[in-house]
């Protein structure tokens, strides 16, 4: 039962990462057309961002959300955003050409980010 369980939060996480990344870039590309590219792809990764933690709660792990699940989360995405720059300029550095640096890259943070968001949202 128990691998089940991570099973379907792997799979649901999935879902709902391809739904905020999307979300993301579509508010983007929406904001774009009068603001700063900057200012464009901060205020959708924080729209998504948001959206993101909410699915992550009931969706994901089916529990509720709370300030601190959403502050856990942030300190999780701060982590792994670093672990992806980190990653990238040693692949870079391994001499991985850059259009395939981030598959590795993700290949590594994708689980590690899982993992710190399941730490989240399911200590008790």
């Amino acid at each position: 039962m128990k691998q089940r369980t991570w099973t379907g939060q792997a799979f649901r996480f999935a879902l709902v990462g391809a739904f905020a990344t999307a979300l993301h870039y579509g508010l983007y590309w929406l904001l774009l057309r009068c603001l700063a590219p900057a200012v464009a792809y901060a205020i959708g990764y924080a729209l998504s961002f948001l959206a993101n933690f909410y699915l992550t709660a009931w969706f994901t792990f089916r529990t509720g959300p709370s300030w601190r699940k959403l502050a856990g989360m942030g300190g999780a995405h701060g982590v792994n955003f670093l672990l992806h720059l980190g990653l990238l300029e040693l692949f870079l550095w391994l001499g991985v050409p850059p259009q395939w640096a981030p598959l590795p890259v993700f290949a590594v943070a994708i689980p590690v980010n899982f993992l710190l968001v399941r730490w989240v949202f399911k200590k008790r």
